[in-house]
């Protein structure tokens, strides 16, 4: 499909779906993409670490040594390309990592392998260290520094205007997230329905954020608390996903709804805030008066939206908290392991398949509170658990895909396993931690899970 420009033909709704539908590729080009996030703090003090001086700007240039290019908004340094991956700076400085689409989690693993040594090669003369947490563990948010990217200071004004946790989203928290592809619109579906029910069930697994300024929250995942008072517009569990005729341009019209944040215009990010994709599309957007959006703008737009699953060109995992270097891998392992087996995916529908929306709504704010205890429709979220990941380990096992030890994918998820086997969580052993060694200080994290 030709990309609309603003002097081209105006966008209309299928035309939006059709750009999603884009995505559809055959199984033989699938691929998987492992993004994660790490806090970064200065060592001995713990302090944040500001965009300069020594700080986020210098790690960037840092690691152009090792061949990455930079990405500049004006002349501001706010990324790094390498292929098809990217590093860049969430809004308090959060350290990102978006791996390159990948074949097998073998790949992914030494990809995530071979940033952390980087990152660390750079980071250690400027006595910077990362941690992997889902929420920062003692911040508060006067104290969290301000990176300079233009949709971030869009975004910080806006964000109190809708919920009352987007800006310790934007700011405090930190997620690890697998994108997976699909091959046709029915595929997109089954892999939606069945990523959007489980999502809880990953939020539980990958728990890891007990602890905000210092002090346990009641959460096992601080952060997906957050993201139940951030933006109603924009989150949540999208009951439509399961309704009869759901489709590609069901999630356009959907989209179309969502309030914009912003476009983008050169290097310049435009304050459109709250103001309609569907009325930019008439040309009657007050912020951009006559002017009508481009694909790169629709695109831009689906950005902005935060389901527990995210639909672009692929499919995006958004429900896991940040952690160490193992639960990165596992986390595209679960979801591979699902997706990529027709055997699997099948089985992951009947955990799931009969479940109300009222109950699904209900297990994602029962995943933030208690992890792996309590029960879905009667049934014990930790046996859902144990299921799901038996299920992507037999997908895995299935795929038959092999390091060059001969070992195949199910060993990324050994992990997990112990996890939904013991019913604990990594916050509880956090918990565990902070009410015996650490005696109460949660300074102890940054000595025990840096990087």
């Amino acid at each position: 499909m030709a990309s609309a420009t603003v002097n081209d033909r105006p966008l209309t709704a299928e035309m939006l779906a059709a750009h999603l539908a884009e995505g559809c590729k055959p199984e033989s080009q699938f691929r998987v993409g492992a993004e994660h996030e790490k806090f970064v703090f200065r060592h001995w003090t713990n302090a944040p670490v500001p965009y300069e001086p020594d700080g986020i700007k210098a790690l960037l240039d840092g690691l152009m040594q090792f061949g990455w290019q930079g990405v500049y908004e004006g002349e501001t340094l706010i990324a790094l390309e390498r292929g098809k991956a990217n590093i860049s700076l969430e809004p308090a400085g959060q350290f990102e990592l978006s791996g390159a689409p990948l074949e097998t989690i073998h790949e992914i693993c030494a990809e995530t392998r071979s940033h952390l040594e980087e990152a660390k090669a750079v980071a250690d003369p400027l006595n910077i260290g990362f941690l992997g947490l889902g929420f920062s563990p003692d911040l508060k948010r006067e104290q969290c520094p301000i990176m300079p990217k233009g949709r971030y200071v869009i975004m910080r004004r806006y964000m109190p205007l809708v919920g009352g946790k987007g800006l310790d989203m934007m700011l405090r928290t930190c997620t690890v997230q697998a994108n997976l592809d699909f091959s046709s619109e029915a595929d997109m579906i089954e892999k939606f329905r069945v990523s959007l029910a489980l999502q809880p069930i990953a939020t539980a697994l990958f728990a890891n954020s007990p602890f905000v300024e210092g002090k346990p929250t009641g959460f096992l995942s601080s952060r997906a608390n957050v993201w139940t008072d951030t933006d109603p517009d924009r989150t949540g569990m999208l009951r439509f996903v399961f309704e009869d005729g759901f489709r590609f341009e069901t999630y356009a019209r959907y989209a179309l709804d969502v309030p914009m944040y912003f476009v983008k215009r050169g290097h310049k990010y435009i304050d459109v805030a709250g103001q309609s994709f569907r009325a930019f599309m008439a040309g009657e957007l007050p912020g951009l008066p006559g002017e009508k959006p481009s694909i790169k703008d629709w695109a831009d737009h689906l950005t902005t939206l935060f389901p527990e699953v995210r639909l672009k060109q692929y499919l995006e995992m958004r429900g896991a908290d940040s952690g160490p270097a193992g639960r990165i891998c596992a986390l595209p392992a679960l979801w591979t392991g699902v997706f990529y087996d027709k055997a699997a995916l099948a089985a992951a529908w009947d955990l799931c398949k009969g479940w109300a929306p009222e109950s699904r709504e209900q297990l994602r704010l029962d995943a933030a509170r208690t992890g792996l205890k309590g029960t879905i429709e009667g049934r014990p979220i930790r046996d859902v658990a144990v299921d799901m990941v038996a299920i992507a380990k037999e997908g895995l096992k299935r795929r038959a895909n092999l390091s060059a030890s001969g070992a195949d994918e199910t060993g990324f998820l050994s992990e997990l396993e112990e996890i939904a086997d013991s019913g604990l969580t990594p916050a509880d052993r956090l918990l565990e931690l902070y009410n015996g060694p650490w005696q109460g200080d949660v300074s102890k994290a940054y000595e025990d899970f840096a990087y």
